[in-house]
């Protein structure tokens, strides 16, 4: 898994997703990562690439896409934007975290 700092445009970042195959949308529903209506478990999913956008003065406008890829081979993006969640959905932030981490200590154990 890589993670990019870009600050460029999340735009450029769905479109370089979009053109290497990832077409689905995810999304946060409460206190699930869904697509279409059906609940995605954290487990079930490979986190591909993250690009981060960081405001130049606000923390409001940070940002995150992730590109997604779950156990049954399904592809798609995920778009995060700071402090317009609720707590449930925080906390499938923050095991998206976790996720990140657990690949990345994977990764450098190959």
């Amino acid at each position: 898994m890589e993670t990019k700092f870009r600050y460029d445009t999340v735009t450029n970042a769905v479109n370089i997703l979009r053109s290497t195959g990832f077409n689905e949308d995810f999304k946060l529903h409460k206190n699930n990562l869904c697509y279409n209506d059906e609940k995605i478990k954290i487990n079930d999913l490979k986190i591909i690439t993250v690009f981060r956008y960081e405001g130049n003065t606000d923390p409001a406008d940070e940002a995150s896409v992730y590109g997604l890829e779950t156990s049954n081979g399904l592809k798609g993006i995920l778009i995060t934007g700071e402090g317009i969640y609720s707590e449930a959905s925080i906390q499938v932030l923050k095991k998206l975290h976790l996720k990140i981490n657990e690949q990345k200590k994977a990764e450098i154990n190959i």
